[in-house]
């Protein structure tokens, strides 16, 4: 077991180094100038102007140069300062930073308590009328875009109902986009677990505990639900890649003040080093989820190698 983990931590160091590299290219892949482009609004900005923040950009040296410094700059815990405003990236990010994870945590329960129990409820009345008006549900709910969803919802509880506020950071502001997020990924959840568990009701141990005359609730709690449920667990860590991604769009729509909604701001600016500074720390969550739950996965199935 500390073999593997060690091998997925290595694997995940691996996954954010490349991500450095692409971060550091990030720049060099825009056409044109970057400097100008940032600047192509203001009228004021003079040549010599462009050049001093070309140079405190690092853009006047050799990119394997850049590479050098910025990956230097943060190990120091030093992304830059934004271009507009001069503010230290980092500290820009991780005030941003709990409200996404609040986010993308908050829909992931949504999502548990909406798919397990629909997927698991779907496969055992199979082929009813029960399992036909779910699964037709769940189609509905991947098919739908997230954006046109929290649209709908800030409609219909908002707007239409007054239950809830259209936009802002406080606990009542969450339940929208957290539904939004959470609506959507458990429409695929929900589809996945009903997979698992007509896998696992139609196992060998499962026959055999209702051979012995255990009782439907004991088979289905103890033999069949804990078997099924660990693919969902895997699972789970592309859903949680999914909310994050989505929380971008979400977040603008409902004005929620993460990172996700700092880095449209930062691309409609230009502001290269928050984008940057963005996409590392987006990635490096990522992979530290996706980490802790194939440790997860691998604990609650045993039947998996280690090698």
């Amino acid at each position: 077991m500390t073999r593997y983990i060690i091998k997925r931590i290595l694997s995940g160091v691996f996954t954010i180094w490349v991500t450095t590299m692409a971060v550091t290219l990030l720049i060099h892949l825009v056409p044109g100038d970057p400097v100008q482009i940032m600047f192509a609004q203001s009228q004021s900005t003079t040549p010599e102007q462009l050049e001093q923040i070309r140079h405190q950009l690092g853009l006047d040296r050799p990119i394997y140069e850049q590479y050098i410094l910025y990956m230097g700059r943060v190990l120091q815990g030093d992304f830059g300062n934004t271009i507009r405003g001069n503010q230290p990236v980092l500290d820009l990010l991780l005030g941003r930073l709990p409200n996404t994870l609040l986010l993308a945590f908050s829909s992931l329960v949504i999502t548990i308590l909406i798919g397990v129990p629909t997927g698991f409820f779907a496969a055992y009345k199979r082929a009813s009328w029960v399992d036909t008006t779910l699964m037709t549900g769940a189609i509905i709910g991947i098919s739908i875009p997230s954006f046109w969803l929290g649209l709908m919802l800030m409609y219909v509880f908002s707007i239409r109902l007054g239950w809830l506020p259209v936009a802002g950071t406080d606990f009542k502001n969450l339940i929208l986009p957290a539904l939004t997020l959470g609506l959507a990924n458990a429409a695929a959840v929900s589809r996945l677990t009903r997979s698992s568990m007509l896998d696992s009701l139609s196992q060998d141990y499962t026959r055999t505990a209702r051979a012995k005359g255990l009782g439907e609730g004991v088979v289905l709690s103890r033999h069949a639900f804990p078997n099924g449920v660990i693919n969902v667990v895997n699972m789970l860590g592309l859903q949680f890649t999914h909310m994050m991604g989505g929380a971008i769009v979400v977040e603008n729509v409902f004005a929620w003040n993460g990172i996700g909604r700092l880095a449209i701001q930062s691309i409609f600016q230009r502001d290269y080093p928050t984008i940057q500074g963005f996409i590392l720390i987006f990635a490096s969550v990522v992979v530290s989820v996706s980490i802790f739950l194939d440790i997860l996965y691998v604990w609650l199935d045993p039947r998996i190698s280690y090698d």
